[in-house]
């Protein structure tokens, strides 16, 4: 009896329709899917995040606490790396000018570059 036209022979095998009919993979990235959905994978997560996350906290505390400090160096380091030219500049300009007739934000400057030489 022959098969009709266009029919896939034996030889040529028959493809499922669907993909789920396909066997059981079990390769690497299948092994590694099971093993990221078992219980205890999960559980060593949490336990991870929670550690990251009291980690996190003691991090955000001791940075509140040192605030002040941290934005006071900070400023510091940005005078002294933006600044030092400029102040030395001004202070060439009023070298020989009296103490009593520097203004205010001179004077200030002079003591900032006493205190910032290197």
């Amino acid at each position: 009896m022959a098969l009709p036209h266009g029919t896939p022979t034996p030889k040529q095998g028959l493809r499922p329709i669907c993909r789920s009919a396909r066997p059981l993979e079990t390769g690497r990235r299948s092994m590694l899917s099971l093993l990221l959905m078992s219980p205890v994978t999960m559980s060593m997560i949490s336990e991870a995040n929670d550690s990251k996350k009291a980690l996190l906290e003691e991090y955000l505390r001791r940075s509140r606490e040192n605030k002040e400090k941290n934005d006071k160096e900070r400023l510091d380091d940005y005078y002294k790396r933006n600044y030092k030219d400029y102040f030395e500049l001004i202070e060439g300009t009023v070298k020989d000018k009296n103490e009593e007739l520097l203004s205010e934000s001179e004077k200030e400057i002079r003591e900032w570059l006493k205190k910032n030489k290197k």
